[in-house]
């Protein structure tokens, strides 16, 4: 059996992970929902772990979190491409 020319594959759950105690909102931003500050505010646990779990169709994406209004990198996620802003983004493959 072979894929239907145009059909989409199937999407995966990726769950992305912020670390910080002292944070007031953490929300998962990047070009999988359009870098939308609306899209995917994140949750904490009371041991200041941040989570969000999103459905993602294979492919690359960039992305970073943004903490109480300043940018930060996933320090789990040592991969990395330079952005337009002189920073970088994180970069994760779906397979």
């Amino acid at each position: 059996m072979t894929k239907k020319q145009g059909a989409k594959e199937k999407k995966r759950k990726i769950t992305f992970t912020f670390e910080s105690h002292s944070a007031k909102k953490v929300i998962l931003m990047g070009d999988f929902n359009k870098w939308n500050p609306k899209k995917h505010a994140m949750k904490t646990d009371p041991y200041g772990i941040w989570e969000k779990t999103v459905m993602l169709e294979p492919g690359r994406y960039e992305y970073k979190f943004l903490v109480d209004g300043e940018w930060h990198e996933d320090p789990l996620n040592r991969e990395v491409s330079d952005n337009c802003f002189g920073t970088q983004n994180n970069v994760v493959n779906v397979s």
